[in-house]
C-alpha cells in the first residue's frame, strides 16, 4: 500500500502516474480540479453555513475524492477533516478547515504554474 504524503501540496508523482506523464494534461486536470473545487467550496460553505452535516460531509467527500486522485493530498487532508467534523456536528472546525482549503485551492494554483 502506497504511503500518502500530507506534507507536500501537490504529489506531483501521484499526478504524473495519473496523466501517464502528459505535461499538458497535467496542466489541464489541475485547473479543472481547482476550478471545480472552489465552486463545490461555495456549496460547502454554504452547507457548513447551514449547519447541514449531510450534506457537508457529501460535499467534502466529492471534493477529497477529486483532491486525492491527482495528488492534492494536503487539500484531500482538510476535506477529511471538514468531513470527520460534520459527522460530530463541529461547525466551528468546519469553517476554520474551510480557510485551510482555500489556502491550500491558492498553493494548489501556484503548483499549476510550475506543472
Amino acid at each position: 500500500m502506497k504511503t500518502i504524503d500530507t506534507t507536500a501540496v501537490l504529489d506531483r508523482q501521484q499526478l504524473r502516474d495519473v496523466t501517464l506523464d502528459d505535461e499538458e494534461l497535467m496542466r489541464e486536470i489541475l485547473a479543472l480540479l481547482i476550478d471545480d473545487t472552489s465552486q463545490q467550496m461555495v456549496l460547502l460553505k454554504s452547507a457548513i453555513t447551514e449547519k447541514d452535516p449531510l450534506k457537508t460531509v457529501r460535499l467534502a467527500h466529492y471534493c477529497k475524492g477529486a483532491c486525492a486522485n491527482v495528488g492534492a493530498n494536503r487539500a484531500a487532508h482538510v476535506l477529511k477533516q471538514i468531513e470527520q467534523d460534520a459527522v460530530r456536528r463541529d461547525f466551528q472546525e468546519c469553517t476554520a478547515s474551510l480557510s485551510s482549503l482555500a489556502l491550500e485551492i491558492d498553493l494548489l494554483r501556484t503548483e499549476m504554474v510550475t506543472a
